[in-house]
């Protein structure tokens, strides 16, 4: 997608743009195919398939960026400290793995499993199995050793039969214009939210509490991306994001929310110069090469995918998920009880 292209969705999806009247048509086609679907998966003819380890789903209801890369890291990592060996699936956006399940690495190539898995594979330390198939891609994660399996994404991949389902929503945008694909950025109605075991939110929302509210439980937990170090791409220099405040700045973003980003670093005290790429964009030189002196300042899924002379010197943020008071412990605790077998919940 070009950035005018995608200026022009986010102006849909989350402005007053007229041009939405005109999508609605296809919104209701759209409906009509996930209510059939969800219809076929509830009589069994559409059958998920179970893998011989337990699943958990981090997903979305939207498109676009809510966070759930570096929770799927987070919760990575909290189950490798519990004593799991996790395995992460990942369809590996905008990639073109092949018939085959592919296992990303540090050093693997954003045009074949995407930027997600790289990032997924470098701070995890979990092996990240490529496919779109999530079903395929969980068989070799259990080959391989894994005993949990963490889908990142996948919310509406049905086909894989899930223990654990969590949502994770924008608290800034929430659901735009609350309309389907393609007049908005929804997924699956808000509804769908009443069957998964735990809503995050992205940031507190600033819309009421009672937009995003389920019956069956109406206190979501909330979390932030808290900032741990900035660093050159080379390597060759870290510091903290306090030693660039009152400077100026290049701040670069292919994320689904980059004001986000941008946000991050003003709280800082950066002085920035916005330089929004739409979600998953490829990086080129011209990028993030301005004539200037300059700093480049980018997020770490931006920097798997530069890997050419000119971003060494660019500086990344690396962050980490950071939760209300114990709700990270409460969230742990809720997925550990869904992964205990039976015997041992009584």
């Amino acid at each position: 997608m070009s950035r005018s292209t995608a200026n022009w969705v986010q102006k849909i999806w989350y402005g007053d743009s007229p041009v939405v009247w005109a999508l609605v048509p296809l919104s209701w086609l759209y409906r009509t195919i996930i209510t059939c679907n969800a219809y076929l998966v509830r009589l069994g003819v559409l059958r998920a398939r179970r893998v011989p380890a337990p699943v958990i789903i981090v997903g979305n209801i939207t498109v676009g960026g809510t966070g759930k890369t570096p929770l799927t890291i987070w919760l990575a990592k909290a189950l490798k400290d519990r004593g799991y060996s996790p395995g992460i699936v990942s369809r590996g956006y905008r990639g073109k793995v092949g018939p085959v399940p592919v296992i990303a690495s540090s050093a693997s190539y954003t045009d074949i499993v995407g930027d997600e898995a790289i990032l997924l594979a470098s701070k995890s330390g979990c092996p990240v199995i490529v496919h779109p198939d999530r079903v395929a891609a969980a068989i070799k994660a259990i080959e391989i050793g894994a005993d949990v399996i963490i889908a990142d994404d996948g919310l509406q991949h049905y086909r894989l039969a899930r223990d654990v389902e969590i949502a994770v929503i924008d608290g800034h945008r929430g659901f735009g214009n609350g309309r389907l694909l393609p007049a908005g950025p929804l997924r699956e109605l808000p509804s769908r939210l009443e069957s998964v075991d735990k809503v995050l939110v992205h940031r507190k929302a600033k819309e009421p509490r009672e937009v995003l509210r389920r019956s069956s439980d109406t206190r979501p937990f909330h979390f932030d991306l808290r900032p741990v170090s900035i660093r050159r791409l080379d390597e060759s220099e870290r510091g903290n994001l306090a030693d660039f405040a009152g400077r100026q700045v290049h701040a670069v973003a292919g994320i689904g929310n980059p004001e986000r980003f941008f946000q991050l670093l003003e709280s800082y005290g950066m002085i920035i110069k916005r330089h929004p790429l739409p979600d998953h964009a490829t990086i080129a030189p011209r990028d993030i090469t301005f004539g200037d002196d300059i700093a480049v300042v980018m997020t770490e899924k931006d920097a798997v995918k530069c890997r050419f002379p000119e971003a060494k010197k660019c500086w990344c943020i690396e962050v980490d998920v950071e939760f209300e008071g114990e709700e990270g412990d409460m969230l742990l605790d809720l997925v550990l009880e869904k992964l205990a077998p039976p015997q041992a919940r009584q």
